[in-house]
């Protein structure tokens, strides 16, 4: 140890950095090997500080530990000599895979002898300062400098970076002089030209179909940066831990003639549940990092289990996925690709990777299970058990096909296939073995040759069986990229928890207003706009991410604001009486669909002798500081023109206030009210469901939040309904979830359950944030 710690200090490393590198087995075992064989080729001169920098970035990058001896040389014999030239010699390595290396294609690719002069420098420089001279006199140094050295790097691409900044900075100077007060001064924020920026990205958004994100990115210039990080199409070996075989190459050369390059990503969910609110991530991030490339992506249906698959699943995710604005390239089904699965299995057993077992499930279970007992059974062995298991003549969990690999989570020899006597959603009695997910899901993008198989970062822990998989079976493998899930407080999105709620009757149905699947979001009134913006502002990172739901309404109120219009309903009436009208006065008064922008058109209610308003915008006793009616204080109607003034409270036998008589005068001719209520009159009778959050604690889940389990955490005042509500006319004639803004109310969306003599409406979200639910 002693020995190998002097050994890396001897290149230059730190004895810290040193001690640090010695506890990566595999990194300081790499280092060691590069070290000694430089050391061989510089002999008494050692190796010094430049080159041990550059033998330890290359140790610590390269993966395909057989080329570690030739890149040695090359730093110590001076071929590579810069942190470019080694980056562009691993990219080199990783894409040429074959013995021998062709020696001069290397070293033309590495810029091997280029000799850059300051002379070249100079003038590469002077171009480029010339070129933006203009500007440049302009801005003087607020002139974004990160352009300049761009260009002239582009243009000297082995260059040293150093001397051409050094040169940049020189010339510069030269131009402007030394910098002045105003130079020094920070760059004002063009506040006007960014807030028009966002303003016509917006509208340039809206017409192509693109949500923007609260900080006015849009969901699609998201993806698309984020395609900055991600291999291109065909590049798949230069992604971090991909395998390359000595069929890597010829593969992707045969994928890239399939998809002419083009970017193909799949949704694969489980037809065994309704999608919720976490796949409305998935679906954006596949989806939109398609569309946001010009590249495609497919609806695959994981059909492999089909004891849980039922019509109506399917029915719902396709619904689901057309609702929020994507249409797939194709419907496909891992059912689909039944007959090949089985043969890549049959060919993964003669290639001896798998093996048929008989270890019990329970025996299975845990990331410490013993080996099986069989995994060295021979190969013909195995073959025969696999067509006996396809042919019925095993019972279920009597055998099973196992893989030859340990996954990053320690899980050893994954099932690959086992027995269900049970009859396929499409396929029928025709199977009575089917695969698994970790056998399934790998092959099935390969067959539908998907160039990005993104995923959330609890399958990261799969990732290299991924690769494995295809390998070991030489066929095309993709890059699979892992994003963060999304999740909310105060809900379950589990199946199993949804199922038990339902069963429970804590909710209808999975499409139960109160719950977060995307059904019941569509029946409480969220817009997928709403949605989809809600998913562009959390973000397209890969970090996970623990959301409070008002964030989700927040968006719902930004979208709902500008596209649902305006009506007047009263959730708890009450009678007032104009005794200054006629019997049978009635008139028509035209109320904007949307008052802040009148242009978008109107309706009109009618306005008669008998009028309802909220109870609670009268009060029989004045209080300080309250602005609403009451009999010392008279209000303005909306849109009306009128205000009216208590003349007589009539009460019940109780003592309950039960109606008012009012006067009304004309609002041009009165001093203004302090308030101004909505009203209605000659209303229709409906009924009203208001809804808050299921659950009491934020993570009902967590026992150390809810001891007995979630179901003990239910919200008991989570949904109340009103029967005797009433709403003007303008919304006779609305269809199933129609959306109004009712003022002063809420945010409102008309239910299925409604009928033409009964309307029902949910309230989608609040006008206002309750600051109390934060």
């Amino acid at each position: 140890m002693a020995d190998t710690l002097a050994l890396f200090t001897s290149i230059g490393l730190s004895e810290q950095k040193a001690k640090e590198t010695l506890k990566n087995e595999a990194l300081s075992a790499s280092l060691k090997d590069a070290i000694v064989q430089a050391q061989r080729v510089c002999g008494a001169s050692g190796v010094d500080k430049a080159r041990g920098t550059l033998l330890y970035s290359m140790a610590s990058r390269l993966k395909d530990t057989k080329r570690l001896t030739f890149l040695s040389d090359s730093i110590a014999q001076g071929k590579i000599s810069t942190e470019l030239q080694l980056a562009a010699a691993l990219d080199f390595i990783k894409s040429h895979p074959q013995d021998p290396i062709n020696q001069k294609q290397y070293e033309e690719a590495c810029g091997v002898g280029v000799v850059v002069t300051p002379e070249q420098i100079e003038e590469a420089v002077e171009a480029v300062v010339k070129k933006h001279k203009e500007q440049l006199v302009k801005e003087r140094y607020h002139f974004n400098m990160g352009l300049l050295m761009g260009e002239a790097r582009s243009a000297l691409k082995w260059a040293d970076g150093k001397v051409i900044k050094n040169e940049v900075d020189l010339q510069v100077l030269q131009l402007l002089g030394k910098k002045t007060e105003a130079d020094l001064e920070k760059k004002a924020k063009k506040v006007k030209v960014a807030e028009n920026e966002t303003r016509v990205k917006k509208e340039e958004a809206a017409v192509n179909g693109d949500v923007m994100a609260g900080e006015g990115k849009s969901l699609m210039e998201q993806l698309r940066g984020e395609s900055l990080k991600f291999h291109k199409p065909g590049e798949n070996y230069k992604t971090e831990g991909y395998v390359v075989t000595p069929k890597t190459m010829e593969l992707l050369k045969k994928h890239l003639e399939i998809t002419g390059g083009q970017i193909r990503t799949r949704f694969p969910p489980e037809p065994n549940g309704i999608l919720h609110i976490g796949h409305a991530k998935a679906i954006n991030f596949n989806f939109g990092y398609a569309k946001a490339n010009n590249g495609i992506c497919f609806l695959r249906y994981d059909d492999t289990n089909p004891e849980k698959e039922e019509e109506k699943y399917f029915t719902a995710i396709k619904d689901m996925v057309e609702w929020l604005g994507y249409k797939p390239y194709a419907v496909t089904h891992a059912s689909d690709n039944f007959q090949q699965l089985y043969d890549l299995a049959v060919d993964l057993i003669r290639r001896g990777h798998a093996y048929v077992c008989h270890q019990k499930g329970e025996e299975l279970k845990g990331h410490n299970a013993p080996p099986s007992p069989w995994r060295d059974r021979p190969i013909e062995e195995s073959l025969v058990l696999f067509e006996r298991m396809k042919k019925g003549l095993f019972s279920e969990g009597e055998a099973t096909l196992r893989m030859k690999m340990v996954m990053e989570d320690g899980k050893m020899d994954p099932v690959a296939y086992r027995i269900k006597y049970t009859a396929h959603h499409r396929s029928g009695d025709e199977w009575c073995i089917y695969p698994t997910y970790d056998y399934t899901h790998c092959l099935c993008d390969s067959i539908e040759n998907i160039t990005h198989s993104l995923c959330t970062k609890e399958f990261q822990a799969r990732r290299s069986s991924y690769f494995w998989l295809c390998n070991a079976l030489d066929v095309y493998c993709p890059v699979q990229w892992e994003y963060g899930r999304l999740n909310l407080t105060y809900t379950v999105v589990s199946k199993r928890k949804i199922i038990k709620l339902v069963e429970t009757g804590v909710v209808r149905d999975w499409d139960d207003p109160r719950l977060f699947t995307l059904t019941a979001l569509r029946r409480r009134g969220f817009p997928p706009e709403a949605i989809n913006n809600f998913c562009a502002r959390v973000g397209v990172t890969v970090s996970q991410t623990t959301t409070e739901p008002h964030l989700l309404e927040s968006c719902v109120r930004d979208v709902l604001n500008d596209s649902a219009p305006r009506a007047m309903a009263v959730l708890e009436p009450l009678k007032c009486t104009i005794t200054n009208l006629p019997e049978n006065s009635k008139s028509d008064v035209r109320v904007p669909d949307f008052p802040a922008n009148e242009s978008k058109g109107s309706h009109v209610v009618p306005f008669t002798r008998t009028i309802f308003i909220e109870q609670s915008d009268f009060r029989e006793t004045m209080e300080k500081g309250y602005k609403r009616l009451t009999p010392e204080q008279p209000v303005g109607l909306r849109h009306a023109g009128y205000v009216i003034s208590v003349q007589k409270v009539i009460k019940d036998a109780q003592g309950k206030v039960v109606e008012l008589e009012v006067t009304c005068s004309s609002s041009e001719t009165t001093e203004k009210p302090k308030a101004f209520i909505h009203w209605v009159s000659q209303p229709l009778v409906c009924e009203v469901r208001l809804y808050e959050r299921l659950f009491l604690h934020k993570n009902p889940e967590d026992t150390s939040e809810v001891p007995n389990g979630f179901l003990s955490d239910i919200n008991p005042h989570s949904l109340q309904t009103i029967s005797g509500a009433l709403v003007d006319i303008s919304v006779k004639g609305a269809k199933a979830l129609d959306k109004f803004q009712f003022e002063r109310v809420g945010y409102f969306s008309l239910d299925p359950d409604s009928t033409a003599d009964k309307l029902v409406f949910n309230r989608t979200v609040t006008l206002k944030e309750d600051p109390g639910k934060i």
